[in-house]
């Protein structure tokens, strides 16, 4: 399958569990807000500190698993993560692609963007978007 079959549905369902890999090889999953932006799936990790941060600045593979809000419908991506941070991007440039991705994995506009610039400087925060190179799923109709 191509990202094209699935990316409205990651466009429309924002509950998601990511995983990277450890040092040692084992799998690390965490329940993210998710979308699909510029053609790949899409998160932010608010604290540049973390562990799936640690993981993806080693190991850049990462799988993206956008689920219905019943649960019963998934689409998975799995490829390489691209990291942003306001240490490897312009800082205005950082907080108009995060105000976008914000977006794409809401549906929304933040009640109040000049807090939401603050914070996600404040805790260094990182936009992850993961290239698909393999796709799948299950999308249930009703």
């Amino acid at each position: 399958m191509e990202f094209r079959d699935y990316e409205q549905f990651v466009q429309g369902n924002h509950r998601g569990v990511i995983t990277t890999f450890q040092r040692n090889g084992a799998g690390h999953s965490s329940i993210v807000v998710c979308g699909a932006y510029q053609g790949k799936a899409a998160f932010v990790i608010v604290r540049g500190t973390s562990a799936k941060v640690r993981n993806l600045r080693r190991d850049n593979r990462c799988t993206v698993m956008a689920v219905a809000d019943d649960w019963r419908s998934f689409a998975a991506v799995e490829g390489e993560a691209e990291l942003k941070d306001y240490g490897s991007t312009d800082r205005e440039a950082m907080r108009v692609e995060l105000r976008e991705v914000y977006r794409a994995c809401g549906d929304r506009d933040h009640p109040d963007w000049e807090e939401y610039d603050r914070a996600m400087v404040e805790q260094d925060a990182v936009i992850v978007l993961v290239t698909p190179r393999r796709v799948y799923g299950m999308i249930r109709q009703g």
